[in-house]
């Protein structure tokens, strides 16, 4: 490894840059193996450095130079240098300047899928964070915004749509050939990484938008001829979007037009190019018998989150990669509450935080750990993380929780009226809340530059003399790499208190103060609040709606936690009684070897019961009461676990307890899927939605009873399925089963879907998500099959990221097979896709939880993936994995 090129950036040494480039034409000639473009630059030096005598350096990779014209000079080899990654002109004007670069790209060797590539037939770009520099030199760093002319030609026979950001402005045919063209302009000042680039044979799905002011906006969702008809749920979506965007936070569409182009191989989910966001084709596509309920909820959430950006990342963008959480924490975070604003609130909130959970946290507890804001990185694509997302979107919902929503959206609007146009930092957003508060959000600052995840220690102490009751918190933030010592965060804490006959007490502190909201501000390490006037012994409801990323630890027993369980009013916390719950039920009984004991006695048989009476509550939406179903999953023990994990000893406890509940409740459960069967046509629509997920859920716990008669219930429900919902729950089942009738359906579904790649995706995944003793086998055999690529994203990550992510125990198996599987594909996968592949070895990222033999596995694995000629992204998740404990 030459480990001289992967030293670390540092947020510390940023600095703006010497020149800035305030006009782009480019005219790309599409060719696919040499895509010739022609890049005129308008640049002037930065009034705000220092640049005599400084030459011009641009960033490249993988391009090929044709010319070089300074000013209308044909600059000679003398007057530049060319190496690998940048190109220097020695010496430039000290004052604005034009620059032509002619150079040329290969879209069809670009497996990377950055800069210029070919999806298919289609080419299209993909320039976040850095792929701008595959397609010509440039300034390529987000504080340089410039306005883009583009023209794009190509063969019309191949790529008779061609498209790019802002606003058409001409097209036509190139006189005796068989090529065309198409001009766009994008008024709006942006950077590199938001430049797009489409050519292809597409058909287009139109529609229209009439803005709030009045103004029409052409809508059209690109994709390959043929599947026009799975796009009516995705422009749906956007148009909804859209009139919430207005509605919700004032924002208003600004272009004339706004494109959407699914494309099949694509790294990432989505890129919201000013006004040509490109889309891998799962987050768009969606027809009742090849897309789930959860696709349709995806496409949702996911064309709202990139249209979302238009404003939070396009019109308002970062200054440099740390600032990445202030386009995409805040993005998230709207994308999340327009979900909740759409749907279910509550439903939201328990998905959103099962996320978090399951991906965050054990970020936080690991080697990857990095603050909201990472203080230095080597590769940036690394770091395009849950903690930057997920807890990212948190820090903005606590802004919310503290301003209250009408004073977050005055910081918003604020934020906006300062900033458009321009590239800023976290303490500018932060600087707009606090200014149209009036509130010093400096110790909150501590969320961006802080690693780890708080914990509160909580305990309620009852006064019956003085009708008192004192809450005593603490907060506990553990040590993360590059960061000892913590200082104490300012952490909003909602509470209530339940009194003996399940209602809520009125709030009101020790000073006479009435604590309506029942929000509480946790500023020190340790503070105690005291409620007056509380008659008698209250439960203590804590951290209602999570209203922080943090863990929560109480003096709860059990039979509070079941009293939380029946009366709580806050729906997120009454479903969190009983996460906790069984939580406590499974960790003890994983501690315990899997001790099936633990999880069939009685709290087992009050745990059904409990969850019996919320499942049969029909003033609860069925999408939440689907979700009371749904135990802790295997990650979410091993989490609570935090040491000594043995994932097989997870994996029984929780079958055995699945089955417990199943045999307890049912007939609840029989009456409960009898109840919701599908009547009429498919409708994605909440409520109907909801029926389904609540069915499925009684069907997968009536099935872990084992009985055969419940098997041939699943097995009739899938044969009998009328939609994709129905019909994958039914095979996921059906998957861990070891008897002929997973085989059946598996085949079953197999020749009915072959020719249908992302419903095949699902295929793929059901297997390899599916526990036994023969796992990793499975994996391999499905890796050899001739519907498998390694080279296709979207499979991967169906098989080798369903097995590595969804299969605890096939992954940590004790002779380390599975480990072996994951560094023999991503050694492979490194060497022309390196972000996939660093992608998926953050799946070792909490190998120092497991017991010791896994542990050993594991560091093996590690440590000979270390030894080998890895790519920047690659090393850089191998070596902080492996780290030095």
């Amino acid at each position: 490894m030459q480990k001289s090129d992967r030293k670390p950036k540092f947020l510390k040494d940023y600095a703006p840059p010497d020149f800035l480039i305030e006009e782009v034409a480019l005219d790309v000639a599409l060719a696919p193996k040499a895509a010739r473009v022609v890049s005129r630059l308008r640049i002037r030096p930065n009034p705000k450095v220092a640049t005599g005598g400084k030459p011009l350096v641009l960033d490249g990779e993988d391009l090929t130079l044709e010319s070089l014209t300074l000013d209308g000079k044909m600059l000679s080899a003398v007057d530049y240098e060319v190496k690998d990654g940048s190109l220097t002109i020695k010496r430039v004007p000290a004052r604005p300047f034009t620059l032509e670069v002619i150079t040329t790209c290969d879209p069809e060797a670009n497996t990377e899928l950055s800069g210029l590539y070919l999806s298919r037939s289609t080419y299209c770009t993909q320039c976040e964070p850095e792929g701008f520099r595959r397609i010509t030199y440039f300034l390529d760093r987000p504080d340089v915004l410039a306005v883009y002319t583009v023209r794009i030609e190509a063969e019309r026979d191949t790529a008779p749509v061609l498209l790019s950001n802002g606003n058409p402005v001409a097209q036509g045919d190139i006189p005796s050939t068989n090529r065309h063209f198409a001009t766009w302009h994008d008024p709006f000042p942006k950077p590199s990484y938001l430049f797009a680039l489409v050519g292809g044979n597409l058909a287009a799905v139109p529609d229209e938008f009439v803005t709030q002011s009045g103004r029409k906006v052409a809508l059209t969702i690109y994709v390959e001829p043929g599947k026009e008809d799975r796009c009516a749920w995705a422009m749906e979506s956007l148009k909804r979007s859209m009139r919430w965007d207005e509605e919700r936070f004032g924002r208003e569409y600004d272009l004339d037009v706004f494109n959407i182009v699914a494309v099949s191989d694509f790294n990432m989910g989505a890129m919201e190019n000013k006004g040509l966001n490109i889309f891998n084709d799962k987050l768009v596509l969606a027809r009742p018998d090849t897309a789930s309920d959860g696709d349709y909820v995806s496409i949702e959430s996911v064309i709202a989150h990139e249209y979302f950006h238009n404003w939070t990342g396009d019109r308002v963008t970062c200054r440099d990669w740390f600032q990445l959480c202030l386009k995409e924490g805040l993005t998230v975070f709207r994308d999340q509450e327009f979900t909740g604003d759409t749907r279910s609130g509550p439903v939201e909130r328990i998905g959103a935080v099962r996320i978090l959970k399951s991906n965050q946290f054990p970020e936080d507890a690991g080697p990857l750990a990095h603050p909201v804001r990472p203080p230095s990185f080597i590769e940036i694509n690394n770091f395009y993380t849950a903690t930057v997302y997920e807890k990212g979107a948190e820090v903005c919902r606590m802004l919310q929780t503290l301003l209250g929503r009408e004073g977050f959206r005055k910081g918003l609007d604020l934020y906006f009226e300062r900033h458009d146009s321009e590239a800023v930092t976290v303490e500018d957003f932060v600087a707009a809340m606090a200014d149209v508060s009036g509130r010093d959000l400096k110790q909150f600052m501590r969320w961006y530059t802080q690693a780890g995840t708080p914990e509160l220690a909580c305990s309620l102490d009852y006064d019956a003399h003085a009708k008192t009751a004192r809450l005593t918190v603490s907060q506990i933030i553990p040590p993360t790499p590059g960061q000892a010592k913590k200082e104490p965060m300012l952490i909003p804490l909602k509470v209530g208190l339940i009194g003996a006959n399940g209602d809520e007490l009125p709030l009101t502190l020790a000073d006479g103060i009435p604590l309506a909201d029942g929000l509480l501000e946790v500023t020190e390490r340790e503070q105690v609040f005291e409620f007056q006037d509380i008659p008698t012994p209250p439960t203590p409801s804590l951290l209602r709606n999570f209203s922080a990323p943090v863990r929560l630890s109480t003096n709860l027993d059990p039979g509070q936690i079941e009293f939380l369980m029946a009366h709580d009013s806050d729906p997120f916390n009454r479903w969190q009684a009983a996460q906790t719950y069984a939580t406590n039920l499974l960790t003890d009984a994983a501690r315990d070897g899997g001790n099936i004991e633990r999880v069939t006695g009685k709290k087992a048989a009050r745990l059904a019961q409990a969850l019996a009476a919320t499942a049969r509550d029909s003033s609860l939406l069925t999408a939440y009461r689907a979700e009371f179903l749904k135990l802790p999953g295997e990650a979410d023990i091993a989490r609570e676990l935090a040491r000594n994990v043995d994932t097989d000893a997870v994996h029984g406890a929780r079958e055995a307890l699945r089955k417990k509940i199943g045999e307890e409740i049912r007939e609840t459960l029989t009456e409960l899927y009898e109840a919701n069967a599908e009547s009429g046509p498919y409708s994605p629509d909440p409520e109907s939605a909801g029926r389904r997920a609540l069915r499925n859920a009684a069907l997968d716990l009536l099935v872990a009873t084992g009985d055969a008669s419940e098997i041939a219930r699943a097995e009739r429900h899938y044969r009998d399925a009328t939609n994709m919902t129905d019909s994958i729950a039914a095979l996921a089942i059906l998957s861990h089963l070891a008897a002929p009738v997973r085989d059946k359906a598996l085949d079953h579904f197999y020749a009915r879907w072959q020719d249908e790649p992302l419903v095949l995706d699902k295929w793929f995944a059901v297997q390899a998500r599916a526990a036994s003793s023969s796992s990793v086998e499975t994996a391999r055999t499905l890796l050899s099959h001739p519907k498998f690529s390694l080279k296709n994203p979207n499979r991967v990550r169906a098989l080798i990221g369903s097995f590595i992510h969804g299969n605890p125990t096939g992954l940590n198996r004790p002779d380390g097979a599975g480990y072996q599987l994951l560094a023999e594909q991503a050694l492979e996968i490194d060497g022309f896709n390196p972000h996939m592949a660093a992608r998926l070895l953050g799946a070792f990222e909490s190998w120092r939880i497991l017991e010791p033999i896994r542990q050993a596995r594991a560091k093996s694995v590690l440590q000979d993936l270390a030894a080998r000629t890895l790519s920047t992204d690659s090393y850089e998740i191998v070596t902080k994995t492996l780290g030095d404990g």
